[in-house]
């Protein structure tokens, strides 16, 4: 596909600054993008990639300096402009209707007619798999499952039984919906044999609701009792771990091995760095950010900004840190102090 650049920003309310009329036929970085490739600029450390790159046009902020005979769009948002135009490239594959005669669909489940099941696909009974949903080979539905329309299930990818996914909900490889919760209850007697962890049984469900990605081998726990939520347009990436009974609030971003336990509700846009860790139990209030490898281990008020573990404001934890920095060298002067005060003790 080809498009000039013209018609590229007109899909996205951009300015051209330059000929319109070149012809665009695909996105690249701008390291390796050449006159036929839009490109992005976004981050002021590619800047000198920026003035090197030899991409036929690159989307820009609209204030940033762009040299002199660059082709550039400006837009309001030039990474979610740039993204928008990356996916004319790259849509989403649509389904091919249809279920591979080595896919298992029960036959009291119901398979909608527009949806596609690959090969070692398996559907349980009484499960429901909507309108243009994808499962590719060895994506699981568990009985009495439900997907909406236009899912999505990487190899792999298992919705344990019972448990509900919303629209466009996509599921990459590994990852499982409906786990059971960690939960067990240490008995002292046990059963003749001595002490044991009695396990709990873990009769709730999971429920996904529309627009959530799910990155590769997150695992959801079902709920003890009632329900573990994934709200509206939540993206959380790989290595993720929600805990049962959590209510995750829509379009929070949970990154890179974060660990929830527990029953703790996370509010409305709330984004948690790469390795948080959040004890159980807690309530982080709408649009909180906690930074990388924060341990929260209490209630977060909404909005609030922490860091450092155990977690603190960020601007004290910063402080924190840099004082911990100066550690060596406060040691040695302290040591230098003990010195000087041992010697004038030992005068007459």
């Amino acid at each position: 596909m080809t498009f000039t650049l013209g018609d590229l920003a007109a899909r996205v309310g951009a300015e051209v600054v330059g000929d319109p009329s070149i012809a665009v036929g695909g996105v690249a970085p701008l390291e390796t993008a050449g006159p036929s490739d839009l490109s992005f600029f976004a981050n002021r450390k590619y800047r000198s990639a920026f003035e090197a790159t030899r991409a036929g046009a690159v989307v820009v902020e609209q204030d940033e300096a762009a040299p002199a005979g660059r082709t550039v769009l400006r837009a309001r948002n030039a990474y979610l402009a740039f993204a928008k135009l990356s996916t004319v490239f790259h849509p989403p594959r649509a389904a091919s209707p249809g279920v591979a005669a080595e896919a298992y669909v029960h036959p009291s489940a119901r398979v909608d007619g527009s949806a596609e099941l690959m090969p070692l696909a398996y559907v349980g009974a009484d499960a429901v798999v909507g309108p243009r949903c994808i499962l590719h080979p060895g994506a699981h539905v568990g009985s009495g499952a439900r997907l909406g329309a236009d899912c999505v299930l990487w190899p792999h990818a298992v919705v344990r039984d019972g448990c509900t996914l919303g629209d466009r909900v996509v599921l990459e490889p590994g990852c499982v919906v409906g786990s059971d919760g960690f939960g067990f209850a240490f008995d002292p007697e046990g059963d003749g044999t001595g002490p044991r962890h009695y396990k709990v049984p873990q009769s709730g469900t999971v429920r996904i609701e529309d627009d959530v990605e799910l990155g590769a081998n997150v695992c959801v726990d079902r709920a003890t009792l009632g329900e573990t939520v994934i709200g509206r347009g939540v993206k959380v990436d790989n290595l993720v771990q929600i805990a049962h009974n959590v209510e995750v609030g829509p379009l929070s971003l949970l990154i890179a091995q974060v660990g929830i336990a527990g029953s703790t509700k996370l509010g409305v846009g709330v984004i948690a760095a790469g390795q948080v860790g959040i004890v159980g139990h807690l309530t982080i209030g709408d649009g909180a950010k906690l930074g990388a490898q924060s341990g929260i281990m209490h209630d977060v008020e909404p909005g609030a900004v922490l860091f450092g573990s155990p977690a603190r404001p960020k601007g004290e934890a910063l402080r924190i840190e840099a004082a911990m920095n100066r550690l060596p060298e406060l040691m040695k002067k302290v040591k230098e102090l003990e010195k000087r005060l041992a010697r004038l003790e030992e005068r007459p």
